[in-house]
């Protein structure tokens, strides 16, 4: 959803608790007006307990962010949703407390898009076995995984969908480079689709990890 808090004056002394209920009220009244509207989108995955300070920076304008599991500790949850509302999938290295604020696979429907959500999913052409059963069963047109710290966005003509995997924006893996994705749904479609790149894994000073 774009904002249009802007427009009402300048915001930017306000904490950030009260920018995040202004985009819930902006979204609501959206929906109930029933005007079509766009969303903006943070996909990251493989925060492995690690949210620098660079991926906040960039993340802070977000209608909502997905996360695509390997989350690590639960403050992680905790800090993301106070930027705005969340949805998580749990990942191999997540322990109870995750969890059990998240789930194993996720399918919902955004402005008009079905979107099918799980850690460890495989990509066009070698799909693991659960997750394509869930591809054939839900149809979505949207399917995100994460676990290979490897970005990649494909379209799968067979299943007639867009697969998407932000990589990884933490810093415990064997990724060289930390990268998330952000993009808009809007009436059904994905626009401005654009890759962050944070740069070498191997810059983050072990001081930095939180």
């Amino acid at each position: 959803m774009a904002s249009n808090i802007g427009a009402l004056g300048d915001f930017s002394s306000m904490p950030q608790i009260v920018l995040v209920k202004l985009r819930f009220m902006s979204y609501f009244a959206h929906l109930i007006s029933n005007i079509p509207i766009s969303m903006l989108i943070t996909l990251l995955s493989d925060t492995h307990s690690h949210l620098g300070d660079d991926v906040i920076e960039h993340i802070k304008d977000s209608d909502e962010i997905w996360h695509a599991g390997d989350v690590g500790q639960p403050v992680i949850l905790d800090r993301l949703k106070e930027i705005a509302p969340l949805r998580a999938v749990w990942g191999n290295i997540d322990g109870y407390e995750v969890k059990v604020e998240t789930e194993k696979d996720m399918i919902w429907e955004v402005e008009g898009l079905k979107i099918y959500m799980t850690h460890i999913g495989g990509y066009p052409g070698r799909y693991y076995k659960k997750p394509y059963h869930l591809i054939k069963k839900n149809q979505p047109g949207l399917f995100i995984c994460g676990h290979s710290h490897i970005l990649k966005v494909m379209k799968d003509k067979e299943n007639d969908l867009l697969h998407m995997n932000p990589g990884a924006c933490g810093v415990i893996g064997f990724h060289q480079f930390r990268t998330f994705l952000k993009f808009e749904i809007n009436d059904g479609k994905i626009e401005h689709l654009r890759a962050i790149d944070l740069g070498p894994r191997s810059k983050i000073d072990e001081a930095q990890i939180k």
